[in-house]
């Protein structure tokens, strides 16, 4: 029986997976609110305890770098260290790595239907891939290719400094750094759920675009209820409702599409990069007709022959990271015999 964790700043999801012949077949899967809670150990002990499951193997995908087994989650005021989840869990060992890391070991397992695919590149398309994930934050791993399988290497890339492309992306950097006492503005703040929310706020500020009192309403009301007010806003934007909604929503995707390109060029990903998270839940203006993200992906100069080649993917499955978490053991356990 092997334990899998995605543990990210908004939620940490715990699963049960038996290995069938090395083929992963589900048991239970629970998720809790982050921040409800001290820590990740208490989070354990209570998935153990409930569901009464006999854990044999264990990897958590944690949101943060992880250094000598040990992770400073970013945001949460949490750090795990895998020396103590193996004591809690009674076992010689237990993986911890990183969430896109996890994510990116999950792709192998994936089936069609978990994949749309913006772009398909070359057919003669091989080498290295990426993932980028933008959710709570802004993850972001490679695998590279040795010639026969791919192996999957963790980043931190999504704090790297946001580059703005345009007079209006140099308004919002601006917006953000008079908002964060003109401190490190990176790519994060802007792809995330916090960051569209930001991009909103930039709009509504600057008044490029008037919020509507409904909207406004809303937006409070989920605030009060500790909702997601960044869901709010994308759904807004994809039925139409709101212009600022809207806006906000096409500033967010070419970002993401400018981004992504930047990752396909660090990565060297010829074989594909694979976008996750939130893209998954706003496939329609991902694939909008205008062609937003795509054009961000391409616009870099004399390099867009090369990433005209490369596939794009979103990945719709929420489960890919529990997915590679689970595989990771398999991999490793298959190593150490």
């Amino acid at each position: 029986m092997i334990l899998a964790a995605d543990i990210g700043g908004t939620k940490s999801r715990l699963a049960a997976y038996n290995d069938r012949s090395n083929r992963l077949e589900l048991v239970v899967e629970r998720v809790y609110p982050s921040a409800e809670h001290q820590g990740l150990a208490e989070i354990v002990r209570d998935f153990i305890a409930t569901e009464g499951i006999p854990v044999t193997s264990a990897c958590f995908g944690v949101a943060g770098p992880v250094r000598r087994g040990r992770s400073k989650i970013s945001n949460l005021p949490w750090t795990i260290d895998a020396r103590d989840l193996a004591t809690q869990l009674r076992l010689p060992r237990v993986g911890l790595i990183n969430d896109l890391e996890a994510l990116a070991y999950g792709l192998d397992v994936l089936e069609s239907k978990d994949i749309v695919t913006i772009c398909e590149g070359s057919s003669e398309a091989d080498g290295n891939t990426a993932v980028i994930s933008a959710g709570s934050g802004l993850g972001e791993a490679g695998l590279f290719w040795d010639g026969h399988r791919h192996h999957p290497f963790a980043c931190e890339g999504g704090h790297c400094e946001f580059a703005a492309k345009n007079p209006e992306e140099v308004e919002l950097l601006e917006y953000l750094m008079r908002k964060y006492d003109n401190k490190h503005v990176s790519y994060e703040r802007i792809l995330s759920g916090p960051g569209l929310q930001n991009v909103y706020e930039f709009l509504r500020d600057t008044r490029k675009e008037e919020e509507p009192d409904w909207l406004r309403d809303q937006l409070a009301d989920a605030a009060r209820a500790g909702k997601d007010q960044p869901a709010l806003i994308s759904q807004t934007a994809l039925d139409g409702k709101a212009p600022i909604a809207q806006r906000a929503l096409s500033i967010f995707v070419s970002v993401f599409g400018a981004e992504a390109g930047n990752c396909a060029l660090k990565f060297m990903a010829t074989g594909g990069i694979y976008i996750a998270g939130i893209a998954g839940k706003i496939v329609p203006a991902m694939t909008s007709p205008d062609g937003t993200f795509m054009q961000a992906f391409l616009d870099k100069g004399r390099m867009r022959p090369l990433l005209q080649d490369i596939p794009v993917n979103i990945v719709l499955n929420d489960d890919a990271g529990l997915l590679g978490a689970a595989r990771f053991t398999l991999i490793q356990k298959a190593f150490r015999s």
